[in-house]
This record gives C-alpha cells, sequence and structure tokens, in this order.
C-alpha cells in the first residue's frame, strides 16, 4: 500500500478521495478554502495537511485534481509547494486540466529532482467521480503506468494510456473541444428553436432520431424539458478554461481552430454577459435573452 497524499478536493476531487478510502487506502488531503466539505472523508479515516510541502513529505504518491495550469505550476513549484516536500522514488499524478506544454515543463522538474510524473485528466461528471467511475486518460512511462494502475482503478473504470507524459493532457483538451463544443452548437441552436417557435420537445425528438444524437444532446434534454440545468454539471468559467487551453495547444502545434476560436469565444461572452459559474446548459437561455434585447 502507498501513502496518498491529494491536492484538490472540489466536486471531482471529493469523488476520488472518498474512493480511495473506500478501497482502503491511506489518504492524507491539503486542507484549502476551495474544498468540498471533509466531514465525511475525515470520518472515513482521511487526514489532513496545511501546506503542499508538508503533504509531500510524507506521501509516496501525490494526487492533483486542481482547476488548471496556474493551480498545478503553484502547488508544484511555490516556496512551500510539492517539490520543496518531495522525497526521491515519489509519484505526481496530475489528474488536472492543463497547457501540455507547462505539463512536459513540470514533469521535467519532478524528474530532475528524483520523482516520477504521470499525467492523468478525467473525463466524466462528479457522479461518475462519486460513483468511482471516471474515465482516465494517462501519458507517461508504460511501466510506471502499469505500477499505478490499482489506484487509479480505485476512482476509474475506463483507464486509457495515452502514450508519453503530455499525451494525456492532450488528448484530455481533444475531448473537450469536440464534447463542449457540441454542447456550445446545440446551445446556440436550441436557442435559434425557441427564438423560431420551434418546441422543444420536438427539437430534441428530431435531433435524437438523426444525426444530432448523443451525449451532449442527453446532457442538455432535461434544460430543453423542464429547465433543469443538473444534467451537465460544468460551469461555463471552466468550459471557456478548457476551450482557452485547446487554443492554445492548437496554436502551440500550428493545427487550425477556426471552430475553435468561435466556441471561445461564445463561452467567454457568455461569462462576461452572465455569471461565470452558471452551468453550461444555462448558456441557452443566454443566449435567448441576448437576442430578445436586442430586438
Amino acid at each position: 500500500m502507498k501513502t496518498i497524499g491529494m491536492i484538490g478536493i472540489g466536486m471531482m476531487g471529493h469523488g476520488i478521495a472518498s474512493n480511495l478510502l473506500k478501497h482502503g487506502q491511506s489518504l492524507t488531503v491539503l486542507e484549502h478554502p476551495g474544498n468540498q466539505p471533509l466531514d465525511a472523508l475525515l470520518a472515513a479515516g482521511a487526514r489532513t495537511c496545511k501546506t503542499p510541502q508538508a503533504l509531500a513529505a510524507q506521501s509516496d504518491v501525490i494526487i492533483l485534481c486542481v482547476t488548471g495550469t496556474p493551480q498545478v505550476e503553484a502547488v508544484l513549484l511555490s516556496e512551500d509547494g510539492v517539490l520543496k516536500g518531495m522525497r526521491p522514488g515519489t509519484i505526481v499524478i496530475d489528474c488536472s486540466t492543463a497547457v501540455p506544454a507547462s505539463t512536459e515543463k513540470v514533469a521535467a522538474m519532478v524528474i530532475a529532482q528524483g520523482g516520477q510524473f504521470l499525467d492523468s485528466p478525467m473525463t466524466r461528471t462528479p457522479k461518475e467521480a462519486a460513483e468511482g467511475r471516471l474515465n482516465l486518460l494517462v501519458g507517461g512511462d508504460a511501466a510506471l503506468f502499469e505500477t499505478c494502475k490499482p489506484i487509479l482503478s480505485c476512482f476509474a473504470e475506463n483507464i486509457v494510456h495515452t502514450g508519453p507524459i503530455g499525451s494525456g493532457h492532450r488528448m484530455k483538451l481533444l475531448h473537450n473541444y469536440v464534447s463542449l463544443g457540441t454542447v456550445t452548437l446545440l446551445a446556440e441552436a436550441a436557442a435559434c428553436a425557441q427564438l423560431s417557435g420551434v418546441d422543444a420537445n420536438t427539437f430534441v425528438e428530431v435531433l435524437s432520431k438523426g444525426g444530432g444524437w448523443g451525449a451532449a444532446l442527453d446532457r442538455l434534454k432535461p434544460t430543453l424539458a423542464t429547465g433543469d440545468t443538473s444534467g451537465l454539471r460544468f460551469s461555463m468559467s471552466n468550459a471557456l478554461k478548457d476551450l482557452s487551453y485547446y487554443n492554445q495547444m492548437a496554436i502551440d502545434t500550428h493545427a487550425d481552430h477556426t471552430v475553435a476560436q468561435a466556441v471561445k469565444n461564445t463561452l467567454d461572452a457568455a461569462c462576461k454577459e452572465g455569471d461565470p459559474n452558471a452551468l453550461v446548459p444555462e448558456l441557452i437561455g443566454l443566449l435567448v435573452k441576448r437576442q430578445t434585447a436586442c430586438t
């Protein structure tokens, strides 16, 4: 059994932590104002630490599940960061969504200090995180991947080795561009349907029986039917972050990103006009409201 330290007990991280404990893993979590309530984790045997440095000093494996690249770099590289306390041989597993160029940079610093590194971003939602049914896209050394698979299996249903360090984050950005891009397209179409007088149930039924069927439509169905936005518990600000990272990756690799830039622009405008913490399905109402205000 490895001693596991975890940084980032948000909506996704809380599910990961609870499933690690359910599988009997020894777990210490970083105290942070952004955490979800820790009561259930503490009752299940988790301990806490006040700094990443202190957490690293007592951990064989460190799992990061923070918001994005700035937060990953901060918890690893700050004055009281992980690298200040990390022991030789420590494994860092980054489950966050991050810019691949940064991932490669921080991984090199971890390895230079005697540690090991996997980028292991996830797909699916907080519901699957709580159920231990996440999908993981893992970049890094193949032998290290196999070593860590029993830990990853505590909270994931499908685990794919994507290639070398950085490939997990590249695949995550590709996935989220397609997923969030499709949701954004459907939200725009749904707003147009509403403004055109097309019945929401008819809109869903026709798309479901044709080329519009898919996970994105399923997640927007409750919003279209009843206004329930819980089908996709993902904030506009997080969606904008992921599309920004995707566009940066495309620029870095000299790939075309015309459509991706348009999706990013839509999400950027939504965050400026509305509540950035609103859930992505609320984009439909925002687009309707914007057009109504213009006419």
